[in-house]
């Protein structure tokens, strides 16, 4: 079942159109990524999914009643999280909390901001005003905002944007916890492209205001053709770089490690012109495509 319906979504800013006519559905329980290079249009589609921006044209609809008419009632089931969101810099963290609890229809408003605080690690920082917070600070308190009331759908803007490895390990796996738990919905956008991959069941690409993929990370992974192919290389560097070159093949090299890009296919054959120069290699390692090899491309072709 659809949670959330896109359809025809267009957002103009005079003679420049930011989101060109896009339409997609968000199914009960997944998380749906939103990728593409900077000014793709993704801050400005999750903009109109929370009614903050009116779309030029589209219809966006959220458990099958309209946003624009049932913007409320709507809005007590959603919520968002973005790096880019400032809440009041002169409140301390708790009085944000509590204040934006108000917002909603909260039972057991106290107990509920409580155990918010304890998920996102925040006892220390009550009484902390936003101000003083580092960047990694800012984005723990953005996300437990975005929890507060027991939301059904969440829209994250780069939700581990500036915590450190262990904090961001942290909220993936909270995050998919709770999916399994509540069934809950979640668009995701975000730069780190193995994030996607761990955790994201689809993944819609846009670019230049269009949706240009919608697919599983694996599947988009697989439309790339080009392996990364790293040999540690002794004695032979020199020749092994000439074999790259007469055959056009891209190469980096690190220290005495080369790194060459080959279609899969490609690999037994490259491997055998090495043996017939007599260049010996101790390690090889070969590196699929991944969804960062997708991203990358687009960029290049944009």
């Amino acid at each position: 079942m659809a949670v959330l319906q896109v359809k025809n979504l267009t957002k103009k800013f005079g003679s420049f159109t930011a989101v060109d006519n896009i339409s997609f559905e968000l199914k009960e329980g997944e998380i749906l990524s939103l990728l593409g290079p900077n000014g793709a249009g993704k801050t400005t589609t999750i903009q109109m999914l929370l009614g903050v921006l009116t779309p030029t044209k589209g219809e966006v609809y959220y458990f099958d009643k309209d946003l624009t008419s049932n913007r409320e009632e709507i809005l007590e089931k959603v919520n968002f999280s973005s790096t880019y969101t400032q809440l009041p810099g002169l409140l301390t963290v708790g009085e944000n909390l509590s204040f934006i609890s108000y917002l909603y229809n909260i039972e057991n408003r106290k107990q509920r901001i409580n155990k918010i605080v304890e998920i996102f690690r925040l006892k220390k920082l009550l009484k902390e005003q936003m101000k003083d917070l580092s960047s990694g600070q800012l984005t723990r308190v953005n996300l437990a905002k975005a929890f507060i009331n027991y939301p059904k759908v969440l829209l994250l803007d780069e939700p581990t944007a500036s915590l450190d490895p262990e904090t961001a390990n942290y909220i993936r796996n909270f995050l998919i916890n709770e999916r399994e738990k509540f069934n809950i919905s979640i668009i995701w956008t975000s730069h780190n492209m193995a994030e996607v991959e761990e955790v994201c069941d689809r993944v819609i690409f846009i670019n230049k205001g269009k949706i240009i993929a919608d697919n599983t990370p694996e599947k988009l992974a697989k439309t790339i053709e080009i392996c990364h192919v790293e040999l540690n290389i002794p004695d032979g560097l020199k020749r092994t770089i000439e074999i790259c070159q007469n055959q056009k093949v891209i190469y980096r090299l690190a220290g005495r490690n080369i790194i060459v890009d080959l279609k899969e296919k490609e690999i037994p054959e490259f491997l055998k012109s090495l043996m017939d120069k007599g260049v010996n290699y101790d390690q090889i390692s070969i590196d699929k495509p991944t969804l960062e090899d997708y991203f990358l491309q687009v960029a290049k072709k944009n």
